[in-house]
């Protein structure tokens, strides 16, 4: 998509992201650039400046991009009912979620939850000051009752819990390292100036791109012929280490657009995921008033497996999201809603296919389950599972 069928951004607005450029060029490494995953970081997370911590409108109808908790309540409600499974399974627990969005999620999980299938604490791992008041402000007005049992995190838990984690639409959001397969070797994209304005430039991948690609062809039994362009998640393993080391035993939960890996780094695939995101608008210049717009990579769900094993979690299960929230009663749901509702039911039915339908998100988002400690099948997996595919 050009950048000048894009809605023009307001002043104020641009002023903000002139200052987030500035402060990027300053970072720049001593050979005048940076690399792709820097500049990601900083678009996204920079203080004060970076998209999701500069008080920007981001979700919902009036922002730029609309996740599934903010479709209705249909998503938490499959959702609570394979949290209150593995509830059965633990007796008291935790659910801590990362990247709690608007807080759309935790209320409505709460919601839904019966009374003697709540978690002792609600726990939000959010590094956004913003989203945080949103999220305060949706909890009290929706759940009053129930707001005190949620609790704020800056850090994952330092101390032994044992629950539920979810994170939906997290990963994405990780900073993503771009490389190139140039023809005497592996090329790392980074990012420059030209003419006042941030460019792609390369230089030679450090040691540990080159591993990772290295890893990425012989897994994927694919061969990257020169010119090749995609990404990496280097920091995938560290941040799951991170958010799962305190937990003794329990159930994960990841739903993100993704692939496994197989089916990521096809032939044909030569740009890789990288997207953007700007009032409900899909494109692929990154460079289009950084901080003012998101910027996503698609997730290798085969990564996260072995990130899983190398860290003592099993995988539970893996399918789509459609399948999933079918294995959670999603049909039952629905019927239910329609008769108690005021409405004929059509936006709920057109709820439900959104969530469900090939071309939308049933199949575009993947859900996986790590568990650690759990000896029991998961409802959510029960319709299709498609670990082999890792």
């Amino acid at each position: 998509m050009s950048r000048n069928i894009l809605p023009e951004p307001p002043d104020e607005l641009k002023q903000m992201s002139k200052s987030l450029c500035q402060r990027i060029r300053e970072a720049f490494d001593p050979d005048g650039m940076m690399p792709f995953s820097r500049f990601m970081e900083m678009a996204l997370y920079e203080p004060g400046l970076g998209y999701y911590s500069a008080g920007l409108h981001k979700l919902g109808e009036s922002g730029d991009f609309v996740t599934a908790p903010e479709l209705g309540s249909l998503f938490a409600a499959c959702l609570a009912r394979q949290v209150a499974e593995a509830a059965d399974l633990l007796g008291d627990y935790d659910l801590l979620e990362a990247g709690a969005g608007t807080g759309r999620l935790a209320a409505d999980l709460l919601r839904h939850l019966p009374a003697e299938k709540l978690p002792a604490r609600y726990l939000v791992l959010e590094r956004s000051a913003d989203l945080r008041r949103v999220q305060q402000e949706v909890i009290e007005e929706t759940v009053p009752a129930l707001a005190d049992r949620v609790h704020w995190l800056d850090q994952p838990p330092d101390a032994d819990w044992q629950g539920v984690l979810i994170a939906n639409e997290v990963i994405d959001a990780l900073a993503v390292e771009r490389f190139r397969i140039a023809e005497d070797g592996i090329e790392q994209m980074c990012v420059a100036t030209e003419a006042d304005r941030f460019c792609w430039s390369r230089r030679a991948a450090p040691e540990e791109l080159q591993r990772a690609v290295q890893h990425l062809a012989s897994t994927a039994r694919a061969s990257f012929r020169t010119g090749y362009r995609s990404e990496v998640n280097l920091h995938l393993s560290g941040w799951l280490n991170a958010v799962t080391r305190q937990m003794t035993r329990g159930l994960a939960l990841f739903i993100d657009y993704g692939y496994p890996r197989g089916e990521y780094y096809l032939p044909q695939r030569t740009d890789g995921t990288v997207m953007c995101h700007y009032r409900h608008r899909a494109h692929d210049d990154v460079f289009f008033w950084p901080g003012l717009q998101d910027i996503t990579a698609w997730v290798d769900f085969t990564a996260l497996a072995e990130a899983a094993d190398a860290f003592g979690l099993e995988v539970q299960g893996y399918t789509s999201q459609a399948m999933f929230l079918l294995g959670c009663g999603l049909d039952e749901l629905l019927a239910d809603e329609v008769a108690a509702g005021a409405d004929d039911g059509l936006a709920l039915s057109a709820q439900a296919r959104e969530l469900t339908l090939p071309g939308l998100m049933g199949e575009k988002f993947q859900v996986m389950g790590l568990g650690r400690g759990l000896d029991s099948e998961l409802r959510g997996f029960a319709l299709q599972d498609l670990r082999y595919r890792l």
